[in-house]
């Protein structure tokens, strides 16, 4: 019912995982991961005990392959379960039951595996594989070309409706996520997701301005506050911010036409200003003054 990725990129040791099914949550359901102890994806009626059971063999130091194995062992119902796990090595290993509902298999890589069931044909699998080896850039825009290329190949037989990406570092803690996004129920999920890693990418930036703001580097904190609303223009909250950090700068000019633009907007962003504590935010004095001239 579903199609992933489960793979590793070789330049950072991040692991991930990305799926899209006809099915409400798909996310919940099929991924986990955790730094530097690996990624799987479990799908065709799940067994949702073999994510935390496949992590805790991988730390314990099984590698992808002896994890699957272990997996199958003593599952009356294996034979209609298909998942793939990806270790630390960069080795990724599917199992596709028998008795999973056709067209579904599996295409295992340097590094990767993506596997599918209930596809519209039998080249989803391969076309995924030929995307994601493809693609440039980072491991989570690889895993979302997969993914686009599984539905440009035909897709799940029944549609679109959830899609999620996790992607963990290659060392850590279970908490610690490189990117974790789900859209839920959408009828449009691939592009819904690659929405939401923008805005999650335009975030970052925004946090790293939070960051020099803190230690007083006013120049390029306004820097990384353009760069986010640059990414997600259509977000107040970072065009509000990009302005101040501008203003902070020495960029007056520019910094007030930001602050102009959303205030216009919506005028809870003046509220808001004129709540701000100038010890915090030095720079919303002389936003005020501006605005108030």
């Amino acid at each position: 019912m579903t199609y992933s990725i489960v793979a590793r990129d070789p330049s950072t040791g991040e692991m991930g995982v990305a799926v899209q099914s006809h099915w409400f949550s798909v996310g919940s359901v099929v991924v986990e991961a955790s730094a530097g102890v690996g990624a799987i994806a479990t799908q065709a009626n799940p067994d949702l005990n073999h994510k935390p059971r496949a992590l805790e063999l991988l730390r314990g130091g099984m590698t992808a392959s002896e994890v699957v194995a272990a997996l199958k062992v003593g599952d009356s119902a294996v034979e209609h379960r298909q998942f793939a796990i990806v270790d630390p090595s960069g080795s990724a290993v599917a199992f596709t039951g028998a008795d999973c509902i056709p067209d579904a298999g599996a295409h295992s890589g340097d590094g990767y595996s993506c596997q599918a069931n209930m596809m519209r044909n039998t080249t989803v699998w391969d076309r995924m594989a030929a995307a994601f080896e493809a693609a440039s850039g980072t491991l989570t825009m690889r895993l979302l070309a997969a993914l686009d290329g599984a539905q440009a190949a035909g897709g799940d037989l029944r549609g679109q409706q959830s899609a999620a990406i996790l992607v963990v570092p290659s060392s850590g803690t279970d908490a610690d996520r490189v990117i974790d996004l789900r859209v839920e129920d959408h009828p449009d999920p691939l592009g819904e997701l690659r929405r939401l890693v923008g805005v999650h990418d335009a975030y970052e930036f925004a946090e790293r301005g939070d960051s020099l703001v803190a230690h007083g580097d006013f120049a390029r904190a306004a820097h990384e506050y353009v760069e986010a609303n640059r990414l997600a223009p259509d977000n107040d909250e970072l065009q509000f911010w990009a302005g101040l950090g501008l203003i902070a700068a020495g960029e007056t000019d520019r910094g007030r036409d930001f602050l102009v633009k959303v205030i216009a907007t919506n005028s809870d962003w003046r509220v808001l200003l004129d709540r701000l504590d100038p010890e915090g935010v030095p720079a919303s004095v002389e936003a005020r003054r501006l605005l108030s001239s």
